[in-house]
């Protein structure tokens, strides 16, 4: 009994988050083509959530870059296929590794910074004094976040992508003797539009979710400054999640579109 309790709230909770989810991206779909527009707060929201966060994505980005590049380069010297590195390397890191890695970390500072600060304002009725004052919360809150990080994602993603190739590059000429230009080369050889295309709007789909997740829970954040705290851990646990979860359907269906069965 006591577990079919626990499985009937979880899916509750789950209708209950499609439900609010749904409604409050048709609040902010109705309300962005109304005046006034904070332009000020969208730009603020792109200097939190993209210029604080470079500095993190690209330490991320060199990291993971030089990682693969060593694992492939010795993992396929012993089939000798070490030449084939900057081909591989290439394509993981703009079709996959990039938007992947760069989402993941900012929805765990991003996401959870949203929440908190939302929800931090809803437990001590902030949002209730704006609706007060004649100012509608889906504007001034959940709006410039959502605008900031549709923008901000899919630049940071970029200079993930440049950040991760130089890693490997490196890698490749000190570790795997591969010199530059050849690196250069075989990787431009090998990318396509698709490639880089497909990464970007993976970053669009992630941004879109991490935002309206953590506005949506900011907003029905409830119990204190305990309930904030839960409702920061649910945010980055969910938009990860969902992340991963929405790559493979996407990569799925950005296959399908190029190589139709």
């Amino acid at each position: 009994m006591i577990v079919i309790q626990r499985l009937g709230a979880k899916v509750l909770a789950a209708l209950q988050f499609a439900g609010g989810f749904s409604v409050l991206f048709f609040q902010v779909l109705k309300e962005s083509f109304r005046s006034p527009f904070y332009f000020k707060l969208i730009l603020d929201q792109i200097l939190f959530i993209g210029v604080q966060s470079f500095l993190l994505v690209a330490v991320t980005a060199l990291a993971t870059g030089s990682v693969m590049a060593l694992q492939f380069g010795y993992g396929l010297a012993k089939f000798g296929g070490k030449l084939y590195v900057p081909k591989i390397v290439t394509l993981a890191i703009l079709r996959e590794m990039g938007p992947v890695f760069t989402s993941l970390l900012v929805a765990g500072r991003i996401g959870s910074g949203i929440a908190s600060e939302v929800g931090s304002m809803k437990v001590t009725q902030q949002i209730d004094a704006i609706r007060a004052l004649g100012t509608s919360p889906i504007k001034r809150i959940v709006t410039p976040r959502l605008i900031a990080s549709l923008i901000s994602l899919p630049i940071l993603t970029l200079f993930a992508d440049f950040i991760g190739l130089f890693g490997a590059m490196i890698v490749c000429v000190k570790e795997l003797g591969i010199n530059k230009e050849y690196f250069f080369s075989k990787s431009i050889e090998t990318l396509r539009i698709y490639d880089f295309t497909t990464g970007m709007a993976k970053t669009l789909v992630f941004a879109f979710f991490i935002a309206l997740t953590a506005c949506w829970k900011g907003l029905n954040t409830e119990g204190g400054t305990q309930g904030v705290g839960n409702s920061t851990t649910w945010v980055v646990v969910t938009s990860s999640i969902f992340i991963m979860i929405s790559d493979f359907f996407l990569t799925k269906l950005f296959i399908l579109t190029v190589y139709p069965s």
